[in-house]
């Protein structure tokens, strides 16, 4: 039997004194809405991708300033036994830069914040700063500021700051009932490329290497923001940062709503002959999280639109489900069943929060595989 989360708050906050409730003991959910919510509610785009620092003057050239802070975890790619820094720096921008790319922002800058042990070389430090470099550039944007301090262990985080054209803001608050959710990006390159290190599938090496690329350098959905919002195509969007059930499930939560996801989601071929080999599905992969890709509730009569418009980019956009009533709860679509969707949120301060580990121990955790 499940119960609603504020039950859940409330009684853990009977059973205790408020200021003796451990975090691990709440949740990331808990903490937003008992602890957070009270007290920032009010504040414009609490709950969203990106905060909201202001309106600019029309001279300026208008629209709204949004911001965001995140730090960088160990990369998957480290665990992969990829030592170069480039992809940790790389990762670094992409994570900060995906949360404008949920507003419908266009990037003004990044600042950063380095805490660096003593014993790290000048090459691996000149890596580190390459790769967040190479992705701002990528990105049309540049590293405009930040902070650099020494510590035992490497600690990196950054705030993403940007600008949202007037009265395009996309927010997670703004689907309905009969909203179709698109997938846009690329995903499942990460794990492909963690079964693949594995041993749990075989290809030839030009794709092996792009595979490896695509997973290293995951790309933020920028311009797919940016056109959904200023053609006010997208009701509401969210990144993919924590998989694709954790992203659908804050969506319909900040909408008071439920999703129907088909099952039979199509990667791209490198991809899903991996997924064929591992004995994984492609909706298995598709759900996982490392892509960066974006979640968005577009209206019915939009779709078209919306495939013309990124198609034009050269981005690919996968209509993955429709937003349905809160009653209907969240659900797999597969042939003529119906069957409701259990996944896994990777939520902050609970058992399912991820900080690494051994690949093989990692690949189980997450894809639910035995050992190789």
């Amino acid at each position: 039997m499940s119960y609603p989360l504020d039950w859940l708050i409330m009684s853990a906050f009977d059973a205790f004194s408020a200021d003796e409730i451990c975090l691990g003991e709440l949740g990331e959910g808990a903490i937003l809405e008992s602890i957070l919510r009270p007290r920032y509610a009010d504040t414009s785009g609490f709950g969203d991708d990106c905060a909201v620092l202001g309106v600019l003057p029309p001279e300026r050239p208008g629209g709204e300033l949004v911001a965001t802070t995140d730090n960088c975890p160990t990369p998957l790619m480290t665990i992969l036994g990829e030592p170069d820094l480039y992809y940790t720096g790389w990762l670094l921008a992409t994570i900060n830069l995906s949360d404008l790319a949920a507003a419908g922002a266009t990037p003004l800058g990044l600042v950063v914040n380095y805490i660096l042990p003593r014993t790290m070389t000048v090459g691996e430090f000149r890596r580190l700063l390459d790769g967040v470099d190479d992705c701002c550039a990528t990105h049309d944007t540049q590293v405009v500021g930040g902070d650099l301090r020494d510590g035992e262990t490497m600690q990196l985080s950054a705030t993403a700051i940007g600008r949202c054209a007037p009265g395009a803001r996309l927010s997670r608050r703004g689907a309905h009932p009969g909203d179709r959710l698109l997938l846009i990006g690329s995903p499942g390159y990460l794990w492909a490329c963690a079964l693949l290190a594995d041993g749990r599938a075989k290809l030839p090496q030009p794709e092996v290497d792009e595979i490896w690329s695509r997973a290293g350098k995951p790309m933020a959905q920028l311009t797919a923001g940016r056109l959904l919002a200023e053609n006010d195509i997208a009701q509401a969007a969210m990144d993919v940062s924590d998989g694709l059930f954790a992203t659908v499930l804050t969506l319909c939560d900040a909408n008071d709503v439920g999703a129907t996801l088909a099952k039979d989601i199509q990667l791209d071929p490198a991809v899903a002959e991996v997924c064929a080999q591992s004995g994984v599905t492609q909706f298995e992969l598709a759900q996982t999280w490392g892509d960066w890709t974006l979640a968005a509730a577009v209206r019915a009569e939009d779709v078209e639109t919306a495939h013309k418009l990124l198609k034009a980019e050269s981005i690919p956009v996968r209509e993955i489900g429709t937003i349905v009533s809160r009653a209907d709860g969240l659900s797999l679509h597969e042939g003529d069943k119906t069957v409701p969707w259990q996944g896994i949120a990777q939520e902050r301060f609970s058992p399912s929060s991820w900080h690494g580990g051994r690949l093989s121990d990692v690949i189980t955790e997450v894809l639910g595989l035995s050992a190789a």
